[in-house]
């Protein structure tokens, strides 16, 4: 089984720092967790390196929660395709 991180979402109509803290640790369990065979973290592909809690400008579909083409093509080339 492969987990995956939950991708940043701040700048997005519901975005609250409750919601965040809640991804935030969500996301380290899927990280440190040992009940996964792999870990895809989507977070780090597309998060902006200046404001983490928020997707790249090139990678935003422009509702700060969905990414465009390009982030999810970023996002398919971080999964190892020998994990699955």
């Amino acid at each position: 089984m492969v987990g995956a991180t939950i991708t940043p979402f701040k700048g997005w109509n519901s975005y609250t720092r409750g919601l965040e803290a809640v991804r935030q640790a969500i996301n380290s369990f899927i990280r440190t967790s040992r009940d996964f065979d792999a870990v895809v973290d989507f977070a780090q592909v597309i998060r902006e390196s200046a404001d983490p809690q928020r997707i790249r400008p090139d990678y935003d579909e422009g509702d700060h929660l969905h990414p465009g083409d390009k982030g999810f093509e970023a996002m398919a080339k971080a999964v190892q395709l020998a994990t699955l």
